[in-house]
């Protein structure tokens, strides 16, 4: 693992794969580290010949912490977060990336397309949205999930994490208690600060619709979403898809908000097939 500093934080980051294969960038979701990535699934990307990088964003695992000063100064929108995945891409000497964001980590890969195109040579959007009031809102198992109140020692924590992976999971695939146990005991001993969630959530809820935006843009693009999301409801990956021109629509047959590892091939798949439209389109 490498710190990359950026204008604003410093990023813990890891890569897999050969420096000299193309690199894709993946981006997390609220709340999420890096090692929310299963390295099982990192490895099946850089299989396929990419140098894969993954990492914590602002207020995430190891990355830099914007403590509550009660005023502006701990601040920052989805633009802000684009913004420290675009100076990361920089520091490692990066000028151009494949980029997968999942959930909140979808809304900051779209604002980097946005906000730094000819950084991004395919954007892959997975269970997110636009930021369109009144398309990809929770269901109530998906407000019950956000309206908890995380517990402070670590045993009540590993619990309630592994609670809501299980309330906003894939109805229609098993759910692995053994692995949801052992990455929550991961999440919380490698760093816990429920302050930085509400952070992270407050970017969401204060950025602006993407919408037009997304219209202008010119990129190979994939969106892949659950029918049976109860976080963001399928209707904000229908929303990003008609927003982007020419970009596919991959709707996962009972898929909630994770991604079971019985369709880990099938997205992988998708990921790479977009990415290669990138390379067709040169």
């Amino acid at each position: 693992m490498v710190r990359i500093k950026t204008v604003n934080a410093e990023l813990e980051v890891e890569t897999y794969g050969r420096r000299d294969d193309p690199p894709m960038l993946l981006i997390e979701g609220l709340g999420g580290q890096l090692i929310s990535w299963n390295e099982k699934f990192v490895r099946l990307l850089s299989a396929r010949k990419f140098f894969v990088i993954r990492f914590d964003n602002r207020d995430s695992g190891l990355s830099t912490k914007f403590e509550n000063k009660g005023n502006n100064e701990d601040k920052y929108t989805i633009a802000d977060m684009a913004d420290d995945a675009s100076q990361l891409l920089d520091r490692l000497g990066i000028t151009q990336s494949h980029v997968v964001g999942i959930s909140m980590g979808g809304m900051i890969a779209q604002s980097l397309a946005i906000r730094h195109p000819n950084q991004v040579m395919s954007l892959c959007s997975i269970m997110s949205t636009t930021g369109e009031k009144g398309v990809g809102m929770p269901n109530e198992k998906g407000y019950s999930v956000l309206s908890l109140v995380p517990p402070t020692n670590r045993e009540e924590a590993i619990e309630y994490k592994v609670n809501t992976s299980r309330i906003i999971s894939s109805p229609g695939y098993e759910f692995d208690e053994e692995y949801h146990y052992d990455l929550a005991a991961r999440e919380y001993d490698r760093s816990y600060d429920p302050d930085s969630v509400v952070r992270q959530l407050v970017a969401i809820l204060s950025s602006n619709d993407r919408t037009e935006d997304l219209k202008k843009l010119n990129v190979p693009t994939a969106v892949i979403h659950g029918n049976f999301d109860p976080l963001i409801d399928v209707s904000g990956g229908m929303a990003t898809s008609q927003a982007i021109k020419d970009s596919t629509l991959h709707i996962m047959e009972g898929m909630g908000h994770d991604i079971p590892q019985a369709l880990w091939s099938q997205i992988v798949d998708i990921i790479v097939d977009n990415a290669n439209r990138a390379n067709d389109c040169r």
